[in-house]
């Protein structure tokens, strides 16, 4: 079997050609074909015939474009650092970071960063190329420094617009433009005072932000505020949640399926303690799955997969994501029947299941898994102090059962 040629992939920066070294315009000059977009590819003196622009959508022809020079030197060319949410991630992807040469610029993050005298490894930085806006929501906490990756011109009033209606509006914004090149500006202002105009789409966006202290404070940890949420009532309280999070005890990059979601509060907490964790929601009931989505936008997580009723809706959830659960929490319908059998027929090895129960019903249902797959059960009840009178009252809530256990 022939060895294949490694993918040249180059970063370049805004101020194209003229900022790239003598031995990285020898690797571009060389290559048979020079794949990049069409801002890109005009700053490069190679010839016409040379240069392939980017597909439309790019991911489905990704890999034929290139297949189809197989055997000859190929180089692409990626934005900055093609490794910071670039197009070397993806091939890396694709081909395996084996097939890859990779040859990087300067990252927008680290330009960001040396404009503003900040450190680079404090700095939290979101993509909002391709997501609605709202994934900023859960980056944002008094004194962080965030780096935003802009989808186009349009996305700094966005965000102004979003850290106003979050309670960050005095937070600083400074945008920067055409970071490296010699076309390279700024615009600095405060996100409830932003006014300046749309300028050009290949921007960043830093915030300093500082939290209005009249606001709530909404953190990665889970157990926010009851009222952070809206819907019917059918919500998990942020106490029980609190718990029950930490016995599913989320990790990077896993995913959760909620089944019974109400007003999906577990779902996305786990999916907001961090940007990698994924969940998919189970909910019957057409309206609540409404609530769900409108709840998982506002809190800052409107990439949770909202599904029909469990388990029915499991088969075309697994098909379709291609994954299995790392975790799965039953919230609601625990005492339908084979729901338990067809939860854990989902969950692989080493996955954990958590149930809360709150009926005598479904208690004792938790009593039978617990001889039936082992694990643990704890039980427990919270006291709310309310007044009374002119004085302070505990009042009870349900006490919750709730059954632990990881698949063998």
């Amino acid at each position: 079997m022939a060895i294949q040629r490694p993918i040249d992939v180059v970063g370049i920066g805004a101020d194209g050609w003229t900022g790239l070294a003598d031995s990285v315009r020898t690797v571009v000059s060389a290559a048979d074909v020079v794949f990049g977009s069409s801002r890109q590819l005009e700053s490069i003196p190679v010839p016409a015939e040379r240069r392939r622009a980017w597909p439309s959508p790019l991911l489905p022809a990704l890999r034929a474009s290139i297949d189809e020079f197989d055997g000859r030197a190929v180089c692409v060319l990626g934005s900055g650092d093609p490794m910071f949410h670039g197009i070397g991630v993806t091939l890396a992807r694709e081909y395996g970071p084996s097939r890859l040469r990779v040859i990087p610029a300067p990252s927008s993050l680290s330009l960001a960063c040396a404009r503003l005298g900040w450190a680079v490894h404090t700095v939290t930085t979101v993509n909002l190329v391709n997501v609605a806006v709202a994934v900023l929501i859960p980056a944002l906490h008094h004194g962080a420094k965030v780096l935003v990756l802009s989808r186009n011109h349009e996305t700094p009033a966005a965000v102004a617009e979003l850290l106003s209606d979050s309670g960050f509006g005095s937070s600083s914004m400074t945008v920067l433009e055409q970071l490296g090149g010699p076309a390279e500006h700024r615009v600095t202002g405060v996100a409830d005072r932003w006014t300046a105009r749309a300028g050009n789409r290949l921007n960043v966006i830093t915030i300093e932000c500082v939290a209005d202290p009249a606001n709530p404070r909404f953190t990665r940890i889970p157990g926010l505020p009851d009222s952070a949420y809206t819907g019917d009532g059918q919500l998990t309280k942020n106490e029980v949640r609190a718990l029950t999070l930490s016995a599913l005890a989320p990790s990077p990059g896993e995913t959760l399926w909620d089944v019974g979601g109400g007003s999906g509060s577990i779902a996305i907490e786990w999916m907001r303690t961090d940007p990698t964790c994924r969940a998919v929601v189970f909910e019957s009931a057409p309206q609540r799955r409404a609530q769900i989505t409108a709840n998982a936008s506002a809190l800052g997580v409107p990439g949770l997969d909202v599904r029909g009723g469990a388990p029915a809706a499991f088969e075309a959830a697994a098909s379709e994501r291609a994954e299995s659960p790392d975790a799965l929490f039953i919230g609601g319908g625990v005492t339908q029947d084979g729901m338990i059998d067809a939860c854990l027929a989902r969950l692989p090895a080493g996955g954990r299941i958590v149930a809360n129960a709150v009926t005598a019903e479904s208690e004792a249902l938790l009593l039978q898994c617990l001889s039936r797959y082992g694990g643990q059960l704890r039980k427990f009840q919270i006291y709310r102090g309310e007044p009374l009178g002119t004085f302070t009252g505990w009042r009870p809530q349900l006490p919750v059962a709730q059954w632990i256990s990881v698949k063998s």
